[in-house]
């Protein structure tokens, strides 16, 4: 499956920017937003005010953040041993 990289233009704190995100993070985005009951401007907000540098790749983090919560192993095994690559390797045998 081919990600696409999509560009949209937000208003951020009476200020348009536009941001390049690829469709699953817009997707993610927009379910945190829909699930914090807040509109994507708010949001967008929210994560520049706590992350320094590119906005972009600060809402992935955050998108990636919010999801390896949900998940017990990824979040309880910080150490960044990769424990999850088998079952990933796995599922991606399976796609070929």
């Amino acid at each position: 499956m081919k990600s696409t990289v999509i560009k949209r233009s937000i208003v951020i704190a009476q200020h348009k920017t536009s941001i390049s995100l690829e469709e699953e993070f817009w997707i993610g985005l927009k379910d945190i937003a829909r699930a914090r009951q807040m509109a994507l401007s708010p949001l967008v907000l929210a994560i520049r005010q706590c992350h320094q540098g590119n906005l972009s790749s600060a809402i992935r983090v955050f998108v990636f953040d919010h999801y390896r919560a949900q998940v017990p192993t990824a979040s309880a095994d910080r150490s960044g041993s990769f424990a999850m690559i088998p079952a990933l390797a796995s599922h991606a045998a399976q796609a070929f």
